[in-house]
Protein backbone atom coordinates (compact mmCIF):
# COMPACT_ATOMS: atom_id res chain seq x y z
CA UNK A 1 0.00 0.00 0.00
CA UNK A 2 1.32 3.44 -0.87
CA UNK A 3 1.69 6.29 1.53
CA UNK A 4 -1.51 7.86 0.21
CA UNK A 5 -3.54 4.72 0.97
CA UNK A 6 -1.98 4.47 4.41
CA UNK A 7 -2.85 8.12 5.13
CA UNK A 8 -6.45 7.49 4.12
CA UNK A 9 -6.60 4.41 6.35
CA UNK A 10 -5.23 6.40 9.29
CA UNK A 11 -7.80 9.12 8.66
CA UNK A 12 -10.64 6.58 8.65
CA UNK A 13 -9.43 5.02 11.91
CA UNK A 14 -9.02 8.48 13.40
CA UNK A 15 -12.60 9.35 12.42
CA UNK A 16 -13.97 6.09 13.79
CA UNK A 17 -12.26 6.82 17.08
CA UNK A 18 -14.64 9.73 17.63
CA UNK A 19 -17.67 7.52 17.11
CA UNK A 20 -16.19 4.91 19.45
CA UNK A 21 -15.91 7.46 22.25
CA UNK A 22 -19.50 8.55 21.71
CA UNK A 23 -20.63 4.92 21.67
CA UNK A 24 -18.87 4.26 24.98
CA UNK A 25 -20.62 7.25 26.57
CA UNK A 26 -24.00 6.11 25.21
CA UNK A 27 -23.47 2.54 26.40
CA UNK A 28 -22.58 3.88 29.84
CA UNK A 29 -25.95 5.66 30.01
CA UNK A 30 -27.78 2.50 28.93
CA UNK A 31 -25.96 0.31 31.43
CA UNK A 32 -26.77 2.75 34.23
CA UNK A 33 -30.49 2.74 33.37
CA UNK A 34 -30.58 -1.01 32.86
CA UNK A 35 -28.93 -1.61 36.24
CA UNK A 36 -31.50 0.61 37.96
CA UNK A 37 -34.29 -1.27 36.19
CA UNK A 38 -33.00 -4.74 37.06
CA UNK A 39 -32.36 -3.82 40.70
CA UNK A 40 -35.57 -1.76 40.96
CA UNK A 41 -33.67 1.39 41.89
CA UNK A 42 -35.36 4.75 41.17
CA UNK A 43 -33.63 6.70 38.43
CA UNK A 44 -34.49 9.82 36.47
CA UNK A 45 -37.20 11.52 38.53
CA UNK A 46 -38.15 13.98 35.80
CA UNK A 47 -38.20 11.30 33.12
CA UNK A 48 -40.70 9.41 35.28
CA UNK A 49 -42.90 12.53 35.42
CA UNK A 50 -42.65 12.93 31.63
CA UNK A 51 -43.70 9.32 31.19
CA UNK A 52 -46.58 9.73 33.64
CA UNK A 53 -47.82 12.75 31.68
CA UNK A 54 -47.76 10.81 28.43
CA UNK A 55 -49.55 7.85 29.99
CA UNK A 56 -52.16 10.16 31.49
CA UNK A 57 -52.73 11.66 28.05
CA UNK A 58 -53.14 8.23 26.45
CA UNK A 59 -55.67 7.17 29.09
CA UNK A 60 -57.78 10.29 28.59
CA UNK A 61 -57.16 11.58 32.13
CA UNK A 62 -56.50 15.23 33.03
CA UNK A 63 -52.92 16.50 33.19
CA UNK A 64 -53.65 19.50 35.40
CA UNK A 65 -56.77 18.90 37.51
CA UNK A 66 -54.63 17.41 40.29
CA UNK A 67 -51.06 18.03 41.43
CA UNK A 68 -49.95 14.40 41.15
CA UNK A 69 -50.76 12.35 38.07
CA UNK A 70 -52.30 8.90 38.59
CA UNK A 71 -49.45 7.10 36.79
CA UNK A 72 -46.60 8.79 38.68
CA UNK A 73 -44.34 6.33 40.58
CA UNK A 74 -43.80 6.83 44.31
CA UNK A 75 -40.27 8.16 43.91
CA UNK A 76 -41.38 10.93 41.52
CA UNK A 77 -44.43 12.49 43.18
CA UNK A 78 -44.22 15.77 41.31
CA UNK A 79 -46.81 17.61 39.20
CA UNK A 80 -46.68 17.78 35.41
CA UNK A 81 -45.75 21.40 34.67
CA UNK A 82 -45.11 21.25 30.94
CA UNK A 83 -47.52 22.20 28.16
CA UNK A 84 -50.05 19.67 26.81
CA UNK A 85 -47.93 19.31 23.65
CA UNK A 86 -45.04 18.07 25.80
CA UNK A 87 -47.17 15.15 26.97
CA UNK A 88 -47.60 14.19 23.32
CA UNK A 89 -43.84 14.45 22.73
CA UNK A 90 -43.18 12.11 25.66
CA UNK A 91 -45.56 9.35 24.44
CA UNK A 92 -42.70 7.08 23.23
CA UNK A 93 -41.53 6.82 26.85
CA UNK A 94 -44.67 4.88 27.74
CA UNK A 95 -43.41 1.87 25.79
CA UNK A 96 -40.50 1.27 28.18
CA UNK A 97 -39.91 1.33 31.96
CA UNK A 98 -39.01 4.65 33.61
CA UNK A 99 -35.37 3.72 34.18
CA UNK A 100 -34.83 2.69 30.57
CA UNK A 101 -36.54 5.87 29.39
CA UNK A 102 -34.15 7.79 31.63
CA UNK A 103 -31.20 5.98 30.03
CA UNK A 104 -32.33 6.72 26.45
CA UNK A 105 -33.09 10.35 27.24
CA UNK A 106 -29.59 10.66 28.69
CA UNK A 107 -28.14 9.18 25.51
CA UNK A 108 -29.98 11.91 23.63
CA UNK A 109 -28.64 14.53 26.05
CA UNK A 110 -25.04 13.37 25.63
CA UNK A 111 -25.36 13.46 21.85
CA UNK A 112 -27.06 16.87 22.08
CA UNK A 113 -24.18 18.33 24.09
CA UNK A 114 -21.63 17.02 21.57
CA UNK A 115 -23.73 18.28 18.66
CA UNK A 116 -23.98 21.75 20.22
CA UNK A 117 -20.19 21.80 20.64
CA UNK A 118 -19.78 20.76 16.99
CA UNK A 119 -22.10 23.46 15.66
CA UNK A 120 -20.46 26.18 17.78
CA UNK A 121 -17.02 25.11 16.55
CA UNK A 122 -18.23 25.21 12.96
CA UNK A 123 -19.96 28.57 13.22
CA UNK A 124 -17.40 30.51 15.27
CA UNK A 125 -15.63 32.98 12.98
CA UNK A 126 -12.26 32.87 14.79
CA UNK A 127 -11.67 29.14 15.31
CA UNK A 128 -7.98 28.29 14.86
CA UNK A 129 -7.22 25.69 12.21
CA UNK A 130 -5.89 23.13 14.71
CA UNK A 131 -9.18 23.08 16.66
CA UNK A 132 -11.15 20.81 14.33
CA UNK A 133 -14.92 20.42 14.86
CA UNK A 134 -14.88 16.59 14.77
CA UNK A 135 -12.56 15.60 17.59
CA UNK A 136 -12.91 18.99 19.24
CA UNK A 137 -16.67 18.54 19.61
CA UNK A 138 -16.38 15.01 20.98
CA UNK A 139 -13.65 15.80 23.50
CA UNK A 140 -15.13 19.11 24.62
CA UNK A 141 -18.68 17.76 24.68
CA UNK A 142 -17.82 14.73 26.80
CA UNK A 143 -15.65 16.83 29.14
CA UNK A 144 -18.48 19.34 29.62
CA UNK A 145 -20.80 16.60 30.88
CA UNK A 146 -19.13 17.39 34.20
CA UNK A 147 -20.63 20.89 34.36
CA UNK A 148 -23.17 21.06 37.17
CA UNK A 149 -26.16 21.98 34.92
CA UNK A 150 -25.39 19.13 32.51
CA UNK A 151 -24.63 16.58 35.23
CA UNK A 152 -27.85 17.48 37.03
CA UNK A 153 -29.79 17.25 33.76
CA UNK A 154 -28.50 13.70 33.34
CA UNK A 155 -29.27 12.79 36.94
CA UNK A 156 -32.87 13.95 36.73
CA UNK A 157 -33.37 12.76 33.17
CA UNK A 158 -34.29 16.26 32.03
CA UNK A 159 -34.85 17.39 28.45
CA UNK A 160 -32.92 20.69 28.66
CA UNK A 161 -29.91 19.67 26.57
CA UNK A 162 -32.09 18.26 23.79
CA UNK A 163 -34.14 21.47 23.57
CA UNK A 164 -30.94 23.54 23.54
CA UNK A 165 -29.64 21.44 20.65
CA UNK A 166 -32.85 22.03 18.67
CA UNK A 167 -32.48 25.79 19.11
CA UNK A 168 -28.77 25.82 18.24
CA UNK A 169 -29.39 23.71 15.14
CA UNK A 170 -32.23 25.93 14.00
CA UNK A 171 -30.53 29.29 14.49
CA UNK A 172 -26.99 28.36 13.48
CA UNK A 173 -27.59 25.74 10.78
CA UNK A 174 -31.13 25.56 9.40
CA UNK A 175 -31.78 29.31 9.30
CA UNK A 176 -28.59 29.76 7.31
CA UNK A 177 -29.34 26.97 4.85
CA UNK A 178 -29.95 27.41 1.13
CA UNK A 179 -32.17 25.54 -1.30
CA UNK A 180 -34.98 23.55 0.25
CA UNK A 181 -33.49 23.94 3.73
CA UNK A 182 -34.34 27.63 3.81
CA UNK A 183 -38.04 26.76 4.16
CA UNK A 184 -37.49 24.98 7.50
CA UNK A 185 -35.95 27.83 9.48
CA UNK A 186 -37.78 28.45 12.76
CA UNK A 187 -39.58 25.10 12.91
CA UNK A 188 -37.27 23.59 15.52
CA UNK A 189 -37.51 26.73 17.67
CA UNK A 190 -41.30 26.48 17.45
CA UNK A 191 -41.26 22.83 18.50
CA UNK A 192 -38.89 23.54 21.40
CA UNK A 193 -41.15 26.37 22.58
CA UNK A 194 -44.22 24.17 22.23
CA UNK A 195 -42.57 21.66 24.57
CA UNK A 196 -41.19 24.16 27.08
CA UNK A 197 -42.30 27.78 26.83
CA UNK A 198 -39.00 29.57 27.57
CA UNK A 199 -37.63 29.10 24.00
CA UNK A 200 -40.33 31.50 22.77
CA UNK A 201 -37.76 34.24 23.34
CA UNK A 202 -35.88 32.96 20.29
CA UNK A 203 -38.81 33.97 18.09
CA UNK A 204 -37.97 37.54 19.09
CA UNK A 205 -34.29 36.79 18.49
CA UNK A 206 -35.02 35.72 14.92
CA UNK A 207 -36.94 38.93 14.32
CA UNK A 208 -34.11 41.02 15.80
CA UNK A 209 -31.52 39.57 13.42
CA UNK A 210 -33.74 40.16 10.40
CA UNK A 211 -35.04 36.57 10.02
CA UNK A 212 -38.66 37.68 10.10
CA UNK A 213 -39.94 34.85 7.90
CA UNK A 214 -38.20 32.31 10.15
CA UNK A 215 -39.63 34.07 13.21
CA UNK A 216 -43.10 33.86 11.73
CA UNK A 217 -42.57 30.18 10.92
CA UNK A 218 -41.46 29.50 14.49
CA UNK A 219 -44.50 31.30 15.90
CA UNK A 220 -46.79 29.45 13.49
CA UNK A 221 -45.28 26.08 14.47
CA UNK A 222 -45.88 26.90 18.13
CA UNK A 223 -49.49 27.97 17.51
CA UNK A 224 -50.27 24.95 15.33
CA UNK A 225 -48.98 22.62 18.05
CA UNK A 226 -51.21 24.29 20.63
CA UNK A 227 -54.14 24.18 18.22
CA UNK A 228 -53.56 20.45 17.74
CA UNK A 229 -53.74 19.89 21.50
CA UNK A 230 -56.87 22.04 21.70
CA UNK A 231 -58.50 19.58 19.31
CA UNK A 232 -57.19 16.50 21.12
CA UNK A 233 -57.62 17.56 24.76
CA UNK A 234 -59.60 20.83 24.88
CA UNK A 235 -60.17 20.78 28.65
CA UNK A 236 -56.49 20.43 29.55
CA UNK A 237 -55.34 22.89 26.91
CA UNK A 238 -57.72 25.59 28.10
CA UNK A 239 -56.87 24.89 31.74
CA UNK A 240 -53.14 25.09 31.05
CA UNK A 241 -53.33 28.46 29.30
CA UNK A 242 -55.86 30.02 31.68
CA UNK A 243 -54.64 28.67 35.02
CA UNK A 244 -51.70 26.26 35.19
CA UNK A 245 -49.22 28.44 33.30
CA UNK A 246 -49.68 31.14 35.97
CA UNK A 247 -49.53 28.80 38.97
CA UNK A 248 -45.91 28.80 40.14
CA UNK A 249 -46.82 26.76 43.23
CA UNK A 250 -46.98 23.63 41.03
CA UNK A 251 -43.32 24.08 40.12
CA UNK A 252 -42.07 24.01 43.72
CA UNK A 253 -40.61 26.51 46.21
CA UNK A 254 -39.33 29.12 43.77
CA UNK A 255 -37.33 30.99 46.43
CA UNK A 256 -34.88 28.09 46.79
CA UNK A 257 -31.28 28.77 45.80
CA UNK A 258 -31.72 25.96 43.26
CA UNK A 259 -33.77 28.50 41.27
CA UNK A 260 -31.26 30.87 39.66
CA UNK A 261 -33.42 33.59 38.10
CA UNK A 262 -33.83 37.31 38.74
CA UNK A 263 -37.23 36.81 40.35
CA UNK A 264 -35.81 34.14 42.66
CA UNK A 265 -33.01 36.46 43.81
CA UNK A 266 -35.59 39.08 44.75
CA UNK A 267 -37.69 36.43 46.48
CA UNK A 268 -34.75 35.37 48.62
CA UNK A 269 -33.90 38.95 49.52
CA UNK A 270 -37.47 39.92 50.44
CA UNK A 271 -38.59 36.77 52.21
CA UNK A 272 -40.69 35.68 49.22
CA UNK A 273 -42.70 38.90 49.01
CA UNK A 274 -45.75 38.76 46.74
CA UNK A 275 -44.30 41.40 44.41
CA UNK A 276 -40.90 39.70 44.03
CA UNK A 277 -41.50 38.23 40.59
CA UNK A 278 -42.77 41.54 39.22
CA UNK A 279 -39.58 43.19 40.45
CA UNK A 280 -37.64 40.44 38.72
CA UNK A 281 -39.47 41.15 35.48
CA UNK A 282 -38.67 44.86 35.86
CA UNK A 283 -34.96 44.17 36.27
CA UNK A 284 -35.15 41.77 33.33
CA UNK A 285 -36.73 44.49 31.16
CA UNK A 286 -33.80 46.79 31.89
CA UNK A 287 -31.29 44.06 31.09
CA UNK A 288 -33.21 43.24 27.89
CA UNK A 289 -32.30 46.68 26.50
CA UNK A 290 -28.61 45.87 26.77
CA UNK A 291 -29.24 42.38 25.41
CA UNK A 292 -30.89 43.80 22.29
CA UNK A 293 -27.87 46.06 21.75
CA UNK A 294 -25.51 43.11 22.03
CA UNK A 295 -27.56 40.82 19.79
CA UNK A 296 -27.75 43.40 17.02
CA UNK A 297 -24.07 44.27 17.40
CA UNK A 298 -22.96 40.65 17.17
CA UNK A 299 -25.25 40.02 14.22
CA UNK A 300 -23.71 42.94 12.33
CA UNK A 301 -20.24 41.61 13.14
CA UNK A 302 -21.06 38.15 11.74
CA UNK A 303 -20.84 36.48 15.16
CA UNK A 304 -24.06 34.46 15.40
CA UNK A 305 -22.95 32.28 18.31
CA UNK A 306 -22.33 35.33 20.48
CA UNK A 307 -25.75 36.74 19.60
CA UNK A 308 -27.46 33.43 20.33
CA UNK A 309 -25.84 33.15 23.75
CA UNK A 310 -26.96 36.63 24.76
CA UNK A 311 -30.57 35.65 24.11
CA UNK A 312 -30.15 32.26 25.79
CA UNK A 313 -28.88 33.79 29.00
CA UNK A 314 -31.48 36.54 29.00
CA UNK A 315 -34.15 33.82 28.83
CA UNK A 316 -32.67 32.14 31.91
CA UNK A 317 -32.58 35.41 33.82
CA UNK A 318 -36.13 36.56 33.14
CA UNK A 319 -37.85 33.18 33.44
CA UNK A 320 -39.69 32.85 36.77
CA UNK A 321 -38.01 29.48 37.29
CA UNK A 322 -34.52 28.64 36.06
CA UNK A 323 -33.42 25.61 38.02
CA UNK A 324 -29.71 24.80 38.03
CA UNK A 325 -30.26 22.11 35.38
CA UNK A 326 -31.77 24.69 33.04
CA UNK A 327 -28.38 26.41 32.76
CA UNK A 328 -27.05 23.94 30.18
CA UNK A 329 -26.32 27.01 28.03
CA UNK A 330 -22.99 26.93 29.85
CA UNK A 331 -21.94 24.33 27.23
CA UNK A 332 -21.88 26.58 24.13
CA UNK A 333 -20.45 29.42 26.21
CA UNK A 334 -17.47 27.34 27.37
CA UNK A 335 -16.87 26.05 23.84
CA UNK A 336 -16.93 29.60 22.51
CA UNK A 337 -14.51 30.77 25.21
CA UNK A 338 -12.14 27.91 24.36
CA UNK A 339 -12.17 29.09 20.74
CA UNK A 340 -11.66 32.73 21.70
CA UNK A 341 -8.87 31.92 24.15
CA UNK A 342 -7.12 29.73 21.57
CA UNK A 343 -7.38 32.63 19.10
CA UNK A 344 -5.46 34.97 21.39
CA UNK A 345 -8.28 36.89 23.08
CA UNK A 346 -6.87 37.90 26.47
CA UNK A 347 -10.30 38.49 28.00
CA UNK A 348 -11.39 34.98 27.03
CA UNK A 349 -8.29 33.53 28.66
CA UNK A 350 -9.37 34.76 32.10
CA UNK A 351 -13.10 34.38 31.46
CA UNK A 352 -12.74 30.68 30.61
CA UNK A 353 -11.48 29.50 34.03
CA UNK A 354 -13.97 31.78 35.80
CA UNK A 355 -16.82 30.29 33.76
CA UNK A 356 -15.69 26.76 34.51
CA UNK A 357 -15.52 27.46 38.25
CA UNK A 358 -19.00 29.03 38.22
CA UNK A 359 -20.67 26.16 36.40
CA UNK A 360 -18.74 23.24 37.84
CA UNK A 361 -19.97 24.25 41.29
CA UNK A 362 -23.55 24.77 42.34
CA UNK A 363 -24.83 27.93 44.08
CA UNK A 364 -24.45 27.79 47.86
CA UNK A 365 -27.51 27.66 50.09
CA UNK A 366 -27.28 30.58 52.51
CA UNK A 367 -29.97 31.44 55.12
CA UNK A 368 -31.27 35.00 54.86
CA UNK A 369 -29.90 35.70 58.35
CA UNK A 370 -26.37 34.89 57.11
CA UNK A 371 -26.44 37.08 54.01
CA UNK A 372 -23.51 39.41 53.43
CA UNK A 373 -21.84 40.55 50.19
CA UNK A 374 -19.81 37.33 49.90
CA UNK A 375 -22.62 34.89 50.70
CA UNK A 376 -24.96 36.84 48.40
CA UNK A 377 -22.56 36.27 45.52
CA UNK A 378 -22.05 32.59 46.38
CA UNK A 379 -25.80 31.94 46.53
CA UNK A 380 -26.59 33.73 43.25
CA UNK A 381 -23.58 32.93 41.09
CA UNK A 382 -25.50 31.78 38.03
CA UNK A 383 -27.53 34.99 37.94
CA UNK A 384 -24.70 37.41 38.68
CA UNK A 385 -22.28 35.88 36.19
CA UNK A 386 -24.19 36.64 32.94
CA UNK A 387 -25.30 40.05 34.25
CA UNK A 388 -21.71 41.13 34.96
CA UNK A 389 -20.44 39.52 31.76
CA UNK A 390 -23.09 41.36 29.73
CA UNK A 391 -22.12 44.68 31.29
CA UNK A 392 -18.47 43.95 30.51
CA UNK A 393 -19.29 43.17 26.88
CA UNK A 394 -21.36 46.34 26.51
CA UNK A 395 -18.54 48.51 27.85
CA UNK A 396 -15.94 46.61 25.83
CA UNK A 397 -17.87 47.19 22.62
CA UNK A 398 -18.46 50.86 23.42
CA UNK A 399 -14.73 51.38 23.74
CA UNK A 400 -14.32 50.07 20.22
CA UNK A 401 -12.50 46.85 21.08
CA UNK A 402 -11.63 44.83 18.00
CA UNK A 403 -10.85 41.15 18.54
CA UNK A 404 -7.49 40.00 17.15
CA UNK A 405 -7.49 38.22 13.83
CA UNK A 406 -9.80 38.33 10.88
CA UNK A 407 -13.07 36.35 11.06
CA UNK A 408 -13.36 33.38 8.71
CA UNK A 409 -16.99 32.32 8.62
CA UNK A 410 -17.64 28.80 7.39
CA UNK A 411 -20.61 27.98 5.22
CA UNK A 412 -22.90 25.30 6.62
CA UNK A 413 -24.09 22.25 4.73
CA UNK A 414 -27.70 22.36 3.71
CA UNK A 415 -28.77 19.43 5.85
CA UNK A 416 -28.34 19.45 9.66
CA UNK A 417 -28.17 15.65 9.51
CA UNK A 418 -25.21 15.83 7.15
CA UNK A 419 -23.58 18.44 9.38
CA UNK A 420 -23.94 16.24 12.45
CA UNK A 421 -22.50 13.24 10.65
CA UNK A 422 -19.27 14.90 9.56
Amino acid sequence: MGSGGQDRGDAVRFRWGRWLLLAIAAVGCVISGLSCYLENIPGGVDTAVYRAGAETLLHGRSLYDSDILPFTPEYARLPFTYSPFAALVFVPLVAIPEQLGWALLNVGSVLAVVLVAYVVLRRSPRRPSWLQPGWGAVLLGLALLGLQPVWTTLGYGQINAVLMALIVLDLLVVCGATGRGRHAGGVLVGLAAATKLTPLIFVVHLALIGRRVDAARAAATFLVSQGLMLLLIPHDTVRFWTHTVFDSSRIGPTALVWNQSLGAVVRRLTGDASWSQYAGYGIGAVLAVGAVVLVRRYHRQGRPVHALLVTGYLALLVSPVSWVHHWVWAVPLVVLLVIEAASGDRAARWLLPVTLVVFVLRPMHVPVSALNPLTFVLSNTYVLFPVLLGLFLLVRGKRGHTPPGEPHLERQPVSPALTAAR
